[in-house]
């Protein structure tokens, strides 16, 4: 990695300004899963052995630069206490007197979390006065928050303008582990799309086909590929404008020798409800009025054969309407023949990483990325504007 590293600066007694991807679901003023905050522990814990000053910053939800109530960090400053087994300090600010006060009073191996910096209109506008008011409370900047590494935001990008800025273990984790994939990959290398939309994943579909062996294609985007072979895929999700984009893809994977994996049968559903009434069918035979909600088991068997003599595996969105437990099958499937990959396996953000720690084969996997919208953008081969802004080696 050419980025600057936690490990290669020098934190003793410093000031720490330490961006994080706190952004949990909640539910009446609780935190209701705290991964991504137990996902941040080695950083932190590191700096507080350290006996650094240490100063987090982090989103929750979209405030759109307003203070609102149910969305102050509180509650998660609670969590990471319970978590870290030591006393975390909460300021009702991220900049301004209180602030620095705050900050001056930290003793080395000390924790204190600043408020929601989404409440801050210059944190979205990337304001360059707000990234200077940042950058004054800290000696040193690590930014640990993956997830947010698209942003162009203050936090993100503009404080590391100011300050030596350098990559918290899980950003290094991150960039470690989906950069090997896609420079040096051991072969035969596949990657798994899913999710609903074609439009979502074009970028990454043709930033992948330069890498991969084999590409499979399942979820509601699959329906579009079907659709653009001349198959009726009924009342199924389809992106109309993107039939002939599906046809370059398809062609463009039969030039370079690319394996393109398409649903052979489709489990189809009057509704999509969990107790409508559904079955398997062929992709040719898809009733009218009916939609695809998941693989069939002769797709199942077909994906895992390709998936079972990879050695680098990336896996992006699911199978289909997993979120309801008749639709999953296909989803839970390959998260399963994931785990037995003798290789690496990553799965990439979002859904897909809901999906495999449903079926408890998460510890199994080699990476499963805490980036959504980050590790989209990544597997595209964009250059991610909170990466950029590190410091070079």
């Amino acid at each position: 990695m050419n980025k600057l590293t936690l490990q290669e600066v020098d934190v003793k007694g410093k000031r720490i300004l330490v961006r994080v991807d706190f952004n949990v679901p909640m539910q009446d003023g609780k935190v209701t899963d705290d991964t991504r905050i137990r996902a941040a522990l080695p950083t932190i814990k590191y700096l507080v052995e350290e006996e650094a000053k240490v100063i987090l910053i982090t989103h929750l939800g979209r405030p759109k630069g307003q203070y609102k109530e149910e969305l102050k960090l509180d509650p998660v400053a609670q969590r990471l206490a319970d978590v870290l087994h030591m006393q975390v300090g909460k300021v009702n600010g991220v900049v301004g007197e209180a602030v620095k006060q705050a900050v001056d009073q930290l003793k080395p191996g000390e924790v204190l979390l600043l408020e929601n910096v989404r409440f801050e209109p210059g944190e979205k506008a990337n304001d360059a006065e707000f990234a200077a008011q940042l950058a004054e409370l800290a000696d040193i900047y690590v930014n640990d928050a993956f997830g947010t590494a698209h942003r162009a935001h203050a936090s993100t990008a503009g404080v590391a303008k100011h300050l030596t800025a350098a990559a918290g273990f899980l950003m290094e984790k991150e960039i470690e582990a989906m950069g090997q994939a896609l420079t040096d990959p051991q072969h035969p290398f596949s990657a798994i799309l899913g999710g609903a939309k074609v439009s979502d994943k074009i970028g990454v579909i043709n930033n992948l086909l330069n890498k991969v062996d084999a590409l499979i294609i399942g979820g509601g985007m699959a329906n579009t590929f079907l659709q653009a072979q001349g198959l009726d895929m009924a009342d199924s999700l389809v992106e109309k404008e993107k039939l002939e984009a599906a046809r370059v893809i398809m062609q463009q994977a039969e030039k370079q020798g690319v394996k393109l994996l398409l649903p052979v049968d489709v489990v189809v559903a009057e509704e999509v409800s969990a107790d409508s009434s559904h079955k398997t069918v062929a992709v040719d035979q898809v009733p009218a009025g009916w939609k695809a909600v998941d693989i069939g088991d002769s797709t199942v068997q077909l994906f895992t054969e390709q998936i079972r003599q990879s050695r680098t595996i990336i896996w992006n969105g699911p199978m289909g309407v997993f979120e309801m437990e008749p639709f999953a099958g296909g989803t839970n499937a390959l998260a399963r023949a994931m785990a037995e990959v003798e290789g690496t396996t990553i799965v990439g953000g979002g859904d897909s990483v809901a999906a495999v720690e449903k079926t408890g084969v998460a510890s199994q996997l080699t990476h499963i990325s805490t980036g959504g919208g980050a590790s989209l953008e990544f597997l595209e081969g964009k250059e991610l504007p909170g990466i950029a802004a590190l410091t070079d080696k």
